[in-house]
């Protein structure tokens, strides 16, 4: 899962960016509204972490310049504003949810994991596809209610094919979900974590499809 973090507090969005990367989530950080839109215009993010007290425009400006471009992409407002009015106006120009700060990160995470069901084929934490098991709370995953040992990419990787099952995930989806702007992915990498998943979960739980990503079935 990508984000897109625009925040102009740079300790904070610091701590935001580390906080998610450890919960095995890809996030980006602009500063800027300009930057911000740039960034959507030339790699979709899942979801939109948005200041609203941006230096340059305001959040909320950027938010209806956002539903303008993309009406499906859900946008959570971050603001120090707390008053009845601003969530207000926030929400009617199409924010997906709110959270003012300061806020606790063991939050923000339940509001992503509970955008990342709408999204995908979730509908509560654990996400279960044949024998194997995979909860977004606790980052396990087990087969047949053996837990597994898996990197933090790994887990990355297989959440994205399992919230998608039945649905083709193609290359350069999987790697913008995996890697953030300022890493070095090498050419092979995506092949990789494949190879190391199917190891510990069975050469037939995920599917190449040829010239086009993987998949994960269903019903496997």
């Amino acid at each position: 899962m990508q984000i897109l973090l625009v925040e102009d507090d740079w300790p904070l969005a610091s701590g935001l960016v580390k906080a998610l990367d450890n919960s095995g989530y890809v996030c980006n950080h602009v500063g800027t509204a300009r930057a911000a839109l740039h960034a959507l215009d030339t790699d979709r993010p899942d979801i939109v972490l948005l200041d609203i007290g941006l230096p340059d425009v305001d959040g909320i400006s950027v938010l209806r310049s956002i539903r303008q471009r993309d009406a499906e992409l859900p946008v959570i407002l971050l603001t120090a504003k707390d008053r009845v009015e601003d969530k207000v106006a926030g929400l009617d120009s199409g924010a997906d949810d709110y959270l003012a700060k300061p806020f606790e990160v063991t939050e923000l995470l339940a509001r992503l994991r509970a955008v990342e069901r709408r999204l995908g084929t979730a509908k509560t934490t654990k996400i279960t596809v044949g024998d194997v098991s995979l909860d977004t709370a606790t980052h396990e995953v087990s087969v047949k209610d053996e837990v597994l040992e898996l990197s933090r990419k790994e887990y990355m990787l297989l959440k994205s094919l399992m919230e998608n099952a039945g649905r083709i995930q193609v290359r350069s989806v999987l790697e913008n979900r995996l890697y953030s702007w300022g890493e070095e992915v090498a050419s092979n990498a995506l092949e990789v974590h494949v190879h190391h998943l199917r190891k510990k979960l069975g050469n037939g739980f995920i599917k190449t499809v040829r010239g086009v990503g993987y998949k994960v079935d269903a019903s496997p």
